[in-house]
C-alpha cells in the first residue's frame, strides 16, 4: 500500500541521469530523502507515505552510484562536491518554485545533507538527520589515516578502500546475502571484515529477518545490487580523502541551518568511541549551532527509519511543522 501513489522519474543533473521517486501533491512543501549505504530511495517507503498523507511532498532520488542513477566509474566523482551538485539540480528540476526545501538524511545521506547545508544553506528550510553526526574536518590529518590509528586495516571504511577487493568477496558471499548481514546489523560493536572472512561467521549460517524488513524489501535492494554491484557505495568511502582536500575552504565551518539529530542507541555510530560525548556535551552545537533536538530512540540500531517507521516520520514532522 505504501508504494502506491509514487511516481517514477528520471532527470538529467549535473552530467548524470538520476533516478527519483516522488509522492505528494506539487503544491506541498517539499521534503528531499537522502538514503544511506547499501540503500536506496526505497529505504524512505515509509516516510513518504507518512509524510505525503501529512500534507508534504516527499522526493527521494536514488544517489549517484545507487539503484537506477548513473554510475559514474571513477572514485573521484563522489566527493560531496559532486553529490551536493547533483541535488541542487534536482531541486532546481523538480521543486522549481520552492527557495530552501526541507531535508532529511540517513548513514551516507546524513553526509551528504550536512554539506548540502554547508555549502549552500540557501536551499534547505530545515534539516533532520539521522544516524551520522556532522564531523568537522581535521586540518592536521586525513580521514583514513585516523581510522587506520584508531581501527586497523579491518575496520570496514579500511577494506572497502582497495578497488574490486571488496567487490570480489561480496561476490563470492552473494548479493542478497551481503544486504541481509548489513540490513540486520545489530551490533554496536565497530564493524570489522577480515580478509577472506567476511562477516566473521560461516555463511551458510541461516539470517532471520525482524519483522521490519521483509522478503519483499530484500528482493527489492538485491535486484537492483545485481544490476549495479556495490562498487558505486564503495566510492563514497573511496573518496574520502579527496573530499578532505577539496573541503578544506570550509575547515571550522558551521552549518547554520536549524537541524534536530536522531540516532538509536544501538546505532554503532552512536557507540563508537567519543561519539556520546561529542553529541551531548557541546561538539555537535559547535559546529551546528541551530541545533535545536537530539533523539537517542532505545533499542534501536542502525536502519532506524525502517525499524521505527512512524516514530520517525512523526519525530520530523513535529520539527518540520515549526517552519
Amino acid at each position: 500500500m505504501e508504494l502506491q501513489g509514487i511516481e517514477h522519474r528520471t532527470v538529467t543533473v549535473n552530467g548524470i541521469a538520476m533516478h527519483v521517486a516522488i509522492k505528494g501533491s506539487s503544491r506541498s512543501p517539499t521534503v528531499l530523502l537522502l538514503h544511506g549505504f547499501p540503500e536506496l530511495w526505497y529505504s524512505w517507503r515509509h516516510q513518504m507515505a507518512g509524510l505525503a498523507a501529512l500534507g508534504y511532498r516527499a522526493v527521494a532520488p536514488d544517489l549517484r552510484g545507487f539503484g537506477d542513477t548513473d554510475t559514474p566509474a571513477s572514485a573521484s566523482a563522489y566527493t560531496s562536491l559532486s553529490v551536493v551538485g547533483d541535488l541542487v539540480a534536482l531541486l532546481d528540476a523538480v521543486a522549481k518554485g520552492e527557495e530552501k526545501v526541507f531535508v532529511v538524511g540517513h548513514d551516507w545521506g546524513a553526509v551528504v545533507a550536512w554539506h548540502l547545508s554547508l555549502f549552500r544553506p540557501d536551499r534547505v528550510k530545515a534539516l533532520v538527520n539521522l544516524s551520522v553526526p556532522f564531523t568537522p574536518r581535521n586540518p592536521a590529518q586525513k580521514p583514513l589515516e585516523s581510522l587506520r590509528a584508531g581501527y586497523g586495516e579491518d575496520y570496514y571504511i579500511c577494506r572497502f578502500q582497495e578497488p574490486g577487493e571488496m567487490e570480489a568477496e561480496f561476490a563470492q558471499i552473494g548479493t542478497r546475502r551481503v544486504l541481509e548481514e548489513f540490513l540486520t546489523i545489530r551490533n554496536p560493536d565497530q564493524l570489522f571484515l577480515p580478509k577472506g572472512k567476511a562477516f566473521g561467521y560461516p555463511m551458510d549460517d541461516l539470517i532471520i529477518l525482524p519483522s521490519w524488513l521483509t522478503e519483499e524489501d530484500v528482493d527489492y535492494y538485491a535486484s537492483k545490487y545485481e544490476k549495479t554491484g556495490f562498487t558505486g557505495g564503495f566510492n563514497y568511502y573511496r573518496a574520502l580523502d579527496l573530499n578532505w582536500e577539496l573541503t578544506a575552504p570550509w575547515t571550522g565551518a558551521q552549518i547554520r541551518v536549524p537541524a534536530k539529530f536522531i540516532v538509536g542507541d544501538l546505532d554503532l555510530t552512536y557507540t563508537s568511541p567519543g561519539a556520546k560525548d561529542y553529541i551531548h556535551r557541546g561538539g555537535l552545537k559547535k559546529y551546528v549551532p541551530f541545533l535545536e533536538d537530539v533523539v537517542v530512540m532505545q533499542g534501536v540500531a542502525h536502519f532506524i527509519h525502517e525499524e521505527r517507521p512512524q516514530e520517525v516520520t512523526h519525530h520530523i514532522h513535529d520539527f518540520f511543522g515549526k517552519f
